[in-house]
């Protein structure tokens, strides 16, 4: 076992909607022709239940795969659209994935590169660290209707666990700058951003800043441009990331592509997620260089090791972007950002109120989908209770903490149910099975009539259950989703 530093394992997670932009284009063209050139591809799109802790979990699931959970020490939070002001978002998603009690999280906000200067902070104190650090990183942007925003956004996590040991990635360093450069700017409390003019940006910004923060860099790096095998710049626009790469004599080939067409442009995210994608095609041996850019510059510099060959299967990007599904619903979309009115029927005026004290109650069963299996008859169940399930043998206090999660389960009913409200109907939901035992009833979410039938099989994903309107708070559970 080696005692390298750098990154121990990847993930990913895209939404699976897929909204056209020309569809978008097309509701907007009367007002603003000049989008049609942004007017190309898809965006991804978070569903109605979905948010960047929900986004966040599943990118952290990811990243986990084939790694003993005890080991995580911390969690950290990136994003600039996180859901709460005063609530330790990434608190929740340590719920969500049952880590120990004695794992610290934070939230890191304020900047787009918030989650390349978390990765540097993380990969420093990893040599000190007992235990390593995941690193998350989640973005979900609204936009005015009818701005270029609204086209090129993509709403993405994705994380990497950071430490010591048998590395997939050696942490060669990292340079950064400082220097308040408003490219853009949303205050406390605004909804949307406000944005300098483009070509500003570009010059001054993305060339200028960027470009001088890479020379910088590969001369403390002591390495040529010419080394470099993957150079990802998380910047969408169109030529940057090929002309910083000529600037500092990197080669065409190895600049990583953005994503733009499939995904957009997943703000904090971003840089996360096009490295776990330079991660899941790198070989061994190869130099990857990951940029950072908000109100200054991030440069980190990695080397793979042979330990990325023996990295388990794992969804990461191209899967994320293999389960999109296409929609042109702009509409739809529009309502789902809260962006759109529409009458919802006294169904919606449902008190949604949250009491504190049962959350926190039953903590594990609402954010970790933790049953209870019997250890003598070996009964699964959930919700987990002090009387055993088991018609021959009801069993008192024999029953252990059996998470549920990442079960796979199938369909055994289903009801399609258009009466009940849902900001997406019908409403689906029905009974499932989990393998190796265990029933409960479950709503279904990211389905399509034909994806419903008694035997599907299903997997679970952490998603929004409601929200309190009245009182701005999000209540979370699990929904069982079909596999792709």
């Amino acid at each position: 076992m080696t005692t390298d530093i750098g990154i121990l394992s990847f993930g990913a997670y895209v939404p699976r909607g897929r909204l056209q932009r020309q569809a978008v284009y097309a509701a907007n063209a009367w007002f603003a022709p000049g989008l049609r050139g942004l007017a190309k591809g898809e965006r991804a799109t978070a569903n109605w239940d979905e948010d960047t802790i929900t986004m966040a979990v599943e990118a952290a699931r990811d990243t986990l795969v084939g790694i003993d959970r005890a080991q995580v020490g911390t969690v950290s939070l990136a994003s600039t659209t996180l859901p709460f002001a005063d609530r330790l978002n990434a608190g929740v998603v340590k719920e969500a994935l049952v880590l120990d009690d004695a794992t610290a999280a934070i939230d890191v906000t304020g900047s787009q590169r918030a989650a390349t200067s978390q990765l540097i902070q993380a990969l420093n104190a990893a040599g000190s660290a007992a235990r390593p650090h995941l690193a998350l990183a989640t973005e979900m942007r609204k936009a005015r209707p009818a701005s270029e925003g609204e086209l090129v956004y993509g709403d993405a996590a994705a994380g990497v666990l950071v430490g010591q040991g048998d590395v997939i990635a050696r942490f060669l360093g990292s340079h950064s700058t400082t220097i308040d450069f408003v490219d853009h700017f949303r205050s406390t409390g605004a909804e949307f951003d406000y944005t300098w003019e483009s070509r500003w940006i570009r010059d001054e910004g993305y060339t200028g800043l960027i470009g001088a923060a890479i020379k910088a860099a590969l001369a403390k790096f002591g390495v040529e441009g010419a080394a470099i095998d993957r150079f990802i710049v998380p910047i969408t626009l169109r030529g940057v990331a090929d002309g910083l790469a000529k600037r500092a004599g990197v080669k065409a080939e190895a600049v990583v592509e953005s994503l733009s067409q499939t995904v957009g442009e997943a703000g904090v995210a971003h840089a996360t997620l096009l490295l776990a994608a330079a991660l899941e095609a790198a070989a061994p041996g190869e130099k990857i260089l990951l940029v950072g850019f908000g109100q200054g510059v991030d440069v980190l510099l990695f080397e793979t090791t042979a330990a990325i060959a023996n990295l388990p299967a794992r969804r990461g990007v191209k899967g994320s972007i293999a389960r999109g599904a296409k929609t042109d619903n702009y509409m739809r979309f529009l309502f789902h950002r809260g962006l759109l009115g529409l009458d919802r029927g006294m169904r919606a005026e449902a008190d949604q109120k949250q009491p504190g004290t049962t959350l926190w109650r039953n903590r594990k069963a609402v954010f970790g989908l933790v049953g209870g299996r019997c250890t003598k008859t070996g009964t699964v169940q959930f919700p987990k209770s002090d009387i055993s399930v088991n018609p021959n043998d009801h069993a008192i206090g024999t029953q252990e903490d059996y998470p549920l999660a990442d079960v796979a389960a199938k369909i055994v009913t289903y009801t399609a149910d258009s009466l009940t409200y849902s900001p997406n109907p019908p409403s689906y939901y029905g009974l499932i099975d989990f393998e190796g035992g265990g029933r409960m009833m479950a709503e279904f979410a990211d389905v399509d009539p034909s994806d419903v039938e008694v035997g599907r099989d299903m997997m679970m994903m952490f998603r929004i259950k409601s929200v309190d309107e009245m009182r701005d708070f999000t209540k979370y559970f699990w929904k069982a989703v079909p596999v792709a």
